[in-house]
């Protein structure tokens, strides 16, 4: 049941959540929240995230009573925190969606420096978001350059699509990563849109 009261909400969100937003908003009736999602790519370059925020909140923030951030700190070192203090908007606890997915005490917990991590979106998007933007496709060599300290790959499944595991799989061999998979659902990400 959605919150009552408390007004029309808009949520600004990373595109890598969009379609977990769009399921927890679906499976919980929370009609009172408007979704913006800001493109996913954003999270190469960290510090482009809060000049999108700003100009999303120009574009698009009358006429809401408040304002929810979906996104970590996302390598923003608080920047993004900043940005919900100076505009009175909450955010999702916690350094990054593979915190928040694994939730944040289970994460903190494994203190696994030796893991590469992959979502749903990851998963979908490895090419797009991992192989192309290292330049992997155009020098393989490269892969141990970049990915030489990690031991395996986690992939933090937010469906159970065994085509999705099997690209998480896939991308673990390319890696040349032992494979790992965990079935987290959305974590501590539903209760964070819940009290939006």
């Amino acid at each position: 049941m959605a919150p009552r009261g408390r007004g029309r909400v808009l949520v600004l969100a990373c595109g890598a959540l969009a379609r977990e937003i769009m399921a927890i908003q679906a499976l919980n009736g929370l009609d009172h929240i408007d979704l913006h999602c800001l493109p996913a790519i954003l999270h190469n370059h960290p510090d482009r995230i809060v000049p999108a925020l700003q100009a999303a909140v120009a574009d698009r923030a009358s006429g809401y009573d408040r304002l929810f951030v979906a996104y970590a700190d996302c390598g923003s070192g608080g920047a993004i925190a900043d940005f919900c203090a100076t505009h009175g908007a909450e955010m999702i606890a916690g350094a990054h969606c593979y915190a928040f997915f694994d939730g944040l005490e289970r994460f903190a917990a494994r203190d696994e420096i030796d893991a590469f991590y992959l979502t749903d979106f990851l998963a979908r998007q490895f090419d797009a978001f991992v192989t192309r933007p290292l330049g992997l496709d155009r020098y393989p060599e490269l892969r141990d350059t970049y990915f030489g300290n990690y031991r395996r790959l986690v992939y933090l499944a937010q469906t159970d699509d065994s085509a999705l595991t099997s690209k998480a799989e896939q991308a673990a061999q390319a890696l040349g990563l032992t494979f790992e998979r965990r079935f987290t659902g959305y974590g501590d990400l539903t209760p964070s849109l819940m009290k939006a």
